[in-house]
């Protein structure tokens, strides 16, 4: 399994106070020394944080790969097919949100998620999906030539119940056996993450909030290097 590092909220200290620092550039490269096996950022059409200067930073420096969260927002597509970084995670995305709230409605929005999957694959971009672990929308996605789907994990994490963890079981071994990568996160931690690591086809976790609100204490590196442990089962 995967541990993909989402570096937004160093961006957004930054922003906090309209600084320079900290840069999350930097942060990218701690984690990488720390064992990520990639760097995820997202940038909002309100640029609340990641900004493109970061994301064109990244492109050439990240040594592992690198993710980048967007929207279907027409200019941001054409920012990233020029930029092309290894994938891009179509996710839902609300002004009044701190964060971004469950998956990405592929109904509603699959003229513009269609669209958007296919002009990033032709400039060579690796797209997942960001939805809700349903088989019906697994099935669509892959329809829609995604290659991998990321499972929205909020509801477990606010509540880690047996039937949440069955959802997302049966979801990743449907979204499997229509040969989609499966990925994961939202509101993932040092703890709740464990009932998680079962899923033996989730290949990719995509943790941001409790890496970088740990590294406050441990720093960055540490961080990571600690989650990564749990990951591969040398530490509880």
């Amino acid at each position: 399994m995967r541990l993909g590092v989402n570096i937004d909220h160093v961006a957004t200290i930054r922003e906090a106070r309209g600084t320079i620092y900290p840069d999350p550039v930097y942060a990218a490269v701690l984690a990488e020394l720390g064992g990520a096996d990639g760097i995820t950022v997202h940038i909002r059409q309100d640029r609340r944080h990641i900004k493109e200067r970061d994301v064109l930073i990244l492109k050439d420096i990240v040594k592992t790969h690198l993710n980048v969260e967007s929207s279907i927002n027409q200019d941001i597509q054409d920012f990233l097919v020029k930029v092309k970084p290894r994938w891009v995670c179509l996710v839902p995305e609300r002004k009044e949100e701190i964060t971004t709230e469950g998956g990405l409605d592929i109904e509603k929005f699959q003229t513009e998620t269609k669209t958007a999957i296919e002009r990033l694959k032709s400039a060579g971009i690796k797209v997942s999906i960001f939805i809700e672990p349903e088989k019906e929308i697994v099935k669509r996605a892959r329809e829609m030539g995604a290659d991998a789907v990321e499972f929205h994990t909020g509801k477990y994490a606010e509540n880690p119940i047996q039937s949440e963890i069955d959802r997302i079981e049966e979801a990743s071994e449907y979204g499997a056996s229509l040969e989609l990568e499966i990925h994961a996160g939202h509101g993932l931690h040092y703890r709740n993450i464990h009932p998680l690591l079962r899923i033996k086809e989730i290949e990719e976790f995509n943790i941001g909030h409790a890496i970088i609100a740990h590294s406050i204490f441990v720093g960055i590196e540490r961080a990571v290097r600690e989650m990564k442990e749990i990951i591969n089962g040398k530490k509880d």
